[in-house]
């Protein structure tokens, strides 16, 4: 892994521990919610249809777990090849186009070996997307890259860490006219898709408050040699103080309330707990002579963000990946009517309660809810495919049909950057105490105004492109 500056990561001088004044305040600090008017030249992404295209060309960059695992979804898609594949460690892209090779597919060119290999791959003229699956770190400077090239993007969960990387990723967006998508996999589960539908059919009534994160006993993995190549992840808890990896809890909540679409974030306030998790679990489980005994982990265990939306509404976010608990994105929506909560340990997985119905104060199954408001990508796919219950599936399928149907993104780089922004607001409010700093509008003032996300219109893939992958594709895929 390239050599990475604490000052360019969460914050700038806060993350790396620079004090604040008791009187310090978000202008003292540059308010990231001031005013910022349109660069001459640009013109906003919303309701920006893609350019219909017979196939889509997929070039992948970073083939370790998550991206590894994810070429045979998108060779699978009806309408889409895998066009080049690269790692910074060659044999992980070769292992994967020899893989797609073997599953019958075509065979993808591949690139690595350096830290700028991917630049190669983006010069290519025969690629419409880039899907982005490497360390965090480095998502601003390849998702950037990618739009300049003139390509397409979507990023793993954060597509940037700073704010101004992500203003910088709406910028670069409006100039070349290019969407970049955070590749957010939950806002396509069949629970989560329910929970939107139910919301914007008025079920829970007026939808004030909600409720995510993501709760992930990582520990193990984290201490895992094998696992997280160069340690990337575990390095991330000894620089900064943030809520680093929210965004699965936050989005299906933040689209459910129409956030972008109505309404908007306005402040982020966070506190933390100490950070003890990692040190215990060194301190039982890791042998005195490994490496991790150098470090110190600054990150608390449980950070929690409270977020405040234009119409008074609040969303809470949660993240803890230190200490021992069951995994849960927790994924709740309260109104004046009713709540759903998820993971609550029913059958489903689910569970519901709201008016007309609810009696004995008890709640009921969200089974056969989610059955009557079943979104229809999941009537399309009702059997779940692929990794993580059928949502990678979905969503990939999804991405490649609004491309070669030159339909509006499902999700944009506005809807990206505000569900990232809690991070590196997280570290300001940390550094002042917890104190409410502000959201920046990176739609600049098109938040208002009701528009198709998420709860899209049911239409098919161009061509009849099949509803089912091949039965091999399937089996590769899960």
């Amino acid at each position: 892994m390239a050599d990475v500056s604490r000052r360019s990561l969460f914050g700038g001088a806060i993350a790396t521990g620079v004090a604040l004044g008791t009187g310090a305040t978000p202008a003292a600090l540059g308010d990231p919610a001031a005013a910022r008017p349109r660069p001459h030249g640009q013109a906003s992404m919303i309701d920006v249809p893609f350019r219909p295209l017979k196939g889509v060309r997929v070039g992948m960059i970073g083939l370790g777990n998550r991206g590894g695992s994810m070429a045979s979804g998108w060779a699978a898609v009806p309408g889409c090849v895998v066009a080049a594949v690269c790692d910074i460690r060659t044999d992980r892209a070769q292992r994967t186009a020899d893989r797609l090779d073997a599953e019958g597919r075509a065979k993808p060119a591949v690139y690595g070996g350096s830290a700028d290999s991917y630049k190669k791959l983006l010069a290519r003229d025969d690629i419409d997307c880039i899907y982005i699956a490497t360390p965090w770190e480095f998502h601003y400077a390849q998702g950037r890259d990618a739009m300049l090239a003139g390509k397409h993007v979507a990023v793993e969960l954060p597509i940037a860490t700073e704010l101004h990387e992500l203003w910088s990723l709406v910028d670069t967006s409006e100039k070349t006219r290019k969407h970049l998508m955070l590749a957010e996999n939950c806002c396509y589960g069949n629970n989560e898709m329910a929970m939107l539908r139910m919301s914007h059919r008025g079920v829970f009534g007026e939808v004030t408050n909600g409720h995510g994160g993501y709760l992930h006993d990582l520990r193990a993995l984290l201490f895992d040699d094998g696992y997280y190549t160069d340690d990337w992840r575990r390095l991330w808890h000894t620089r900064s103080k943030a809520s680093f990896y929210h965004m699965h809890g936050l989005a299906p909540v933040a689209a459910a309330m129409d956030v972008n679409r109505g309404d908007r974030f306005t402040t982020v306030s966070a506190v933390s707990t100490p950070a003890r998790g990692l040190a215990d679990y060194r301190e039982r489980f890791v042998p005195r002579d490994h490496r991790s005994w150098q470090e110190t982990y600054v990150n608390g265990d449980l950070v929690t963000c409270h977020i405040k939306t234009s119409k008074g509404y609040q969303i809470r976010t949660e993240h803890d990946v230190s200490t021992p608990r069951p995994y849960s994105r927790i994924n709740s929506i309260a109104g004046t009517r009713g709540i759903f909560e998820d993971y609550a340990g029913t059958p489903s997985g689910a569970r519901v309660y709201f008016e007309p119905g609810h009696t004995n104060h008890s709640w009921r199954d969200f089974a056969p809810f989610r059955d009557e408001h079943k979104h229809w990508l999941w009537r399309k796919f009702p059997v779940p495919i692929g990794g993580h219950d059928g949502m990678d599936w979905i969503m990939q399928w999804r991405t490649v049909q609004c491309m070669r149907s030159g339909l509006v993104p499902d999700i944009d780089v506005y809807d990206s950057a505000a569900w990232c922004a809690p991070i590196p607001l997280s570290v300001r409010s940390l550094a002042m105490g917890g104190m409410a700093v502000p959201v920046p509008d990176f739609t600049r003032g098109d938040w208002s105004r009701k528009r198709p996300g998420l709860d899209s219109e049911e239409t098919d893939m161009p061509d009849g492109g099949g509803t089912t992958p091949p039965r091999a594709s399937r089996r590769a895929a899960r």
